[in-house]
Parts: C-alpha cells; structure tokens; sequence
C-alpha cells in the first residue's frame, strides 16, 4: 500500500487549552479563558501545511466530556470542515475533574493512520509521555511525527521529555500565536458586563439565593406562631425558637424540602391565611428562587396572554434555531439569555406583548422562564450540579434576557437621528 502524501494533527483538547489558560490566565483552568474555535482550527490547519509542507487530511479533536455527552464546543467543532471530535469521560476525583480515555483514543488513532498509511506526516498537540508507544509506532510506520507545545508559563518545558526526544520534529506555539484565538477572561463579575450599566441588572444577580428564601419564610411562620400564642396581632421583637424547625436545603428547594417545610408550617398554625410556608411552591419565574403560587393555575391573567418561544416559532425556524445554537452560540449564561430574548421578540406578532412583559421586570413570567431555563440546559449548563442550574448562572441568564429586552426598547424608543 502506498503511502499518501498529506498530514494529520491530533490535539490533546485538554493539554492545548489548559496549558494556554496557565500561559495566559495563570492557572490551567479553561474557565479562566474563552476559544474562538474557528479561528484556532483555522490557525492549526495554517500552520501544520506550512510546517509539513503536506496539504491537510484531518483534525482529530481529542477532549472530555460528562458521560461523553458533547458540550456545545464539541458540537459546534464537529461540524467545521475536516475536524473529526473524539470523546472520553471526564470524572471527578479529590476535588478535580480528570479525563479517562482521551490517552487511549489517540494512541488507537495514531497508530491506526500509520498503520493504514493514510498520512505521510502526523502532528501531536500534546504533552503526555502516555502517548510515547504510539509515536514510536507511527515512525516505525514511515510517518514523520511534528510535536507541538504551547508555550510554557514558566518558560520550562510542559511535555514529556521523552516525547520531546522521540519526535521527529518540534514547534513551539508560542503566545503570540496563542492569542490569535484564545484570551483570558474579565473575571471581574459574573457574566460579562453589559455595554451600558444598569443597576436593575445588578439587583437581580444579587438577589438572595433560596436559602435565605426558606429562612425568611421559616422565621415569619415562627412570628405567627408567637403572636397567636400571645393573642397579640404584632409578633414580639425576638420571636423564640420554632418548636420544629425545618431543615434548611442547599440550593434549590427540592418536593422533599418543600414538604418538610409544609408540615412545619401547618405544625405552626392551623390557619391556612396564616402559614405561608405550607403552600409555598417551587417556581421558577422568580427572581427569588421561588415564591408562593398565587391562584389555583399559579398564573395571572395578563402573565397567561403572554406566547411561549415554541408557539411563536415555525418549523424552518426551529432549524435555523438549532444550527446557529451548534455554530454561534457560545453557551455563556448571559449570551444564552439574550439570544432567547432576541428570537421571541422578533417574532412576537404585536408590541403589546413586549410593553407588557416591560411592566413585570425583575420577574419573567413563570412560562417564559420555564422555557428559557430549558432552552439554557441544551448548553450544559446542567452538569455537574445534579440537574439543576446553578443560582448564579440562573441569575445571569435572566440577566441577559433583560438586557436585550432593554436594548431593543430603548431602540425603538430612541428619537430619530440618534
């Protein structure tokens, strides 16, 4: 069989981005930084046809993922021409996320391509001496094999110095190059600032979280408590211990918190006027986590006028939404708010809808919220935090609904000529 003249590269995800997170950011988390994808396979596949002097065959993308599952980086580089993503798992341990299996899928890669002679030249993005035994078989092979590092914070090597000695040939990506696709974030805030301030914003990222929600509530069931017993109608300045107090959850109430804190309500007071906590309801439309449910529906009549995403969007759209979520759309919290908020207001059939969503700010109606919420889970946004999204990123999300429910309205409201 003979061999093909073109190359192929292999980038260890893991490695590429934590090591120009340390370059950079100065600690190798990648939350630390943001990726133009596009512009960094554009710069891998520049620079490894200049160095082997062979047009490009493929870009094998190698990374982790929760259960394999593909984040919205994966999905938005598997479909950019000539790059192929490969997944392994990525676990958890003593605190730090780890990947399994990402070793082994490019060593059964790289030995493969050599072995089937679909290359004449291979470049490694990578620094784990794992890898040595499938190097030293591709050069067996008749494959010369490129290693690539990414500058060292530290100016020292961050490879294996086997590797390095194996190689046939080595290029150092250097900071400059780095910086063509990859900077550090601004990790002043929570989510990006918006380009104008508006202390509104700030008021719902700071928000109190549910748990001093399930305080508040506990307490005043307490207060009642206290001025039944004393046949007083104001509760005394320093309400005594409840009897049985409920126990305060992390994060989002669960059915389970809401019924402890139901039977320590209705243990407080048989009056149903007179115990809030009881027929509080998890709901999240509100910009407290959840608040009680008014009504026997839980929605008023101006909120239930009011059309879902879903019912203003047409099939055609529907696909279009989908392709510009895989292609454009980054996943950061505030981005995925606002891009929601973009796409019902462009198709809402009158503006009366927009006016009166205007009117309910903070709360977005518990519909519209329930959809945003969902549409933010199709970016991972989920993982790791036991199906739930975390307070903060909820915050941002909504965040970024009403900075371009604000932004539009304040277009359409802005005098001619401005």
């Amino acid at each position: 069989m003979e061999r093909v003249d073109r190359c192929v590269v292999l980038v260890d995800a893991g490695y590429l981005l934590g090591a120009a997170a340390s370059l950079l950011a100065g600690e190798p988390a990648r939350s630390r930084i943001t990726v133009d994808h596009a512009a960094l396979i554009q710069g891998l596949r520049l620079r490894a046809e200049a160095d082997t002097e062979q047009p490009l065959l493929r870009i094998y993308w190698f990374d982790g993922a929760p259960d394999r599952v593909p984040q919205p980086e994966h999905r938005r580089l598997r479909v950019m021409p000539r790059v192929t993503v490969r997944l392994g798992a990525l676990t958890r341990s003593d605190g730090r996320w780890a990947q399994k299996g990402v070793d082994a899928a490019m060593h059964a890669e790289l030995t493969e391509l050599a072995r089937n002679r679909a290359c004449s030249d291979v470049v490694l993005v990578t620094g784990d001496g794992d890898l040595l035994p499938g190097l030293m078989s591709a050069k067996e092979h008749g494959v010369a094999v490129h290693l690539w590092a990414v500058q060292a914070a530290d100016g020292d090597y961050n490879q294996s110095e086997d590797l390095v000695a194996e190689a046939d040939e080595r290029r150092v990506l250097d900071r400059a190059w780095i910086t063509q696709a990859v900077r550090a974030k601004d990790t002043g805030g929570v989510c990006p600032p918006p380009p104008v301030p508006r202390p509104e914003i700030a008021a719902i990222l700071s928000a109190p979280l549910p748990e001093a929600a399930l305080a508040a509530s506990a307490e005043r069931a307490s207060e009642a408590q206290a001025a039944a017993r004393n046949g007083t109608a104001e509760p005394p300045a320093r309400p005594p211990a409840h009897p049985h107090p409920a126990p305060q959850p992390k994060g989002v109430p669960t059915p389970k918190d809401l019924a402890a804190l139901r039977a320590a309500g209705d243990r407080a007071t048989t009056a149903p006027a007179q115990h809030p906590v009881g027929n509080a309801t998890l709901r999240w439309s509100s910009d407290k986590g959840w608040v009680e449910r008014g009504g026997p529906l839980g929605e008023p009549p101006e909120t239930a006028s009011l059309p879902t995403l879903a019912q203003l969007t047409s099939a055609e759209q529907r696909w279009a939404d989908r392709e510009e979520d895989i292609t454009t759309v980054g996943g950061d919290p505030f981005e995925v708010g606002q891009v929601f908020a973009r796409r019902w207001m462009e198709r809402l059939p009158e503006t009366v809808h927009l006016q009166k969503l205007s009117t309910m700010y903070p709360r977005i109606p518990h519909r519209i919220d329930g959809e945003l919420l969902r549409y933010a889970a199709r970016f991972g946004l989920l993982a790791h935090k036991d199906d739930q999204i975390d307070e903060h990123d909820r915050y941002a999300i909504r965040a970024g609904f009403w900075r371009e429910i604000d932004v539009t309205t304040a277009a359409e409201h802005a005098p001619a000529g401005e």
